[in-house]
């Protein structure tokens, strides 16, 4: 049997949560046994979007990332219980119910954050990966009910392509954990702003941007929109010299840093130059 795994476009993610809603109406009071007691109504999400502002204003944009359960292929988790968590043929990884009662130890084991204790039943509970309904030949319900496609689930050979651009959720991690759960399109940084000509109280058009990376020399170009504005998207997080020009005005360098955040460098002004002409 091949191994089963979930990919995750952020770039497709409309932060809709229809994945995490679909998941409370697959296990909020039904049990699943062998694989899950009922999840509580309330205080757990085993899949659920983290909502991140990125930016700031008027430079602002929303990146929505899926936490789940990694379904690890060397978990943490079943280091600390190798009794009572199970790695199914597929790849999916269980947390027996029956044998993991009184466990609490299993929740703080997950360096993901994705176990949860149950008060009420004594039990640590996460994600299955619908596991009774890939029994049934049927996808998770969270891939089910994406109206994006922005989550799939399948054999690793139906997403060679997928996994060769994929990045992990905890890069650090990955050598050690191997989860099964890919992304792509994870957001780095933006480095973005407004370049204007303050004598004409006016936005320069066309205006030339280049964004030179100080640590590795690399650089990149980009033009100013309709708006006067301009975006480098997925950047790294770096120090910045940037260099605007246009014609007739004198070309300008600025330095920017996206280190910590992304960076909305605000309104830049050329001025016109005198000597020309």
């Amino acid at each position: 049997m091949g191994k089963k795994v979930f990919i995750f476009d952020v770039s497709k993610c409309s932060g809709c949560r229809n994945c995490q809603i679909a998941c409370k109406d697959e296990h909020v009071d039904n049990d699943w046994s062998p694989y899950a007691l009922p999840q509580p109504d309330t205080g757990q999400f085993w899949t659920r979007i983290e909502e991140k502002v990125r930016g700031q204003v008027p430079k602002v944009k929303v990146a929505y990332t899926l936490r789940m359960c990694q379904h690890c292929a060397d978990a943490p988790c079943k280091k600390v219980a190798p009794d009572a968590v199970i790695e199914r043929d597929d790849g999916l990884v269980i947390i027996d119910p029956t044998k993991a009662k009184g466990r609490e130890e299993l929740v703080r084991a997950c360096p993901y954050g994705a176990i949860f204790w149950n008060e009420e039943l004594s039990v640590p509970q996460k994600c299955t990966g619908c596991a009774h309904l890939v029994d049934a030949g049927q996808i998770p319900h969270c891939v089910d009910v994406c109206p994006h496609g922005a989550i799939r689930f399948g054999d690793e050979e139906e997403f060679a392509t997928e996994l060769a651009a994929s990045e992990a959720l905890e890069p650090e991690r990955a050598e050690k954990d191997r989860p099964r759960v890919h992304y792509l399109n994870l957001p780095k940084r933006f480095l973005a702003g407004c370049v204007i000509d303050p004598e004409e109280d006016e936005v320069i058009i066309g205006a030339k941007v280049t964004a030179e990376n100080v640590d590795s020399g690399q650089a990149r170009a980009v033009i100013t929109d309709d708006f006067g504005d301009f975006w480098f998207h997925q950047v790294e997080a770096a120090h910045w010299r940037v260099y605007v020009e246009a014609e007739g005005f004198m070309t300008r360098v600025f330095d920017a840093d996206t280190c910590e955040e992304d960076r909305n460098m605000g309104y830049l002004e050329l001025y016109r130059n005198q000597l020309q002409g």
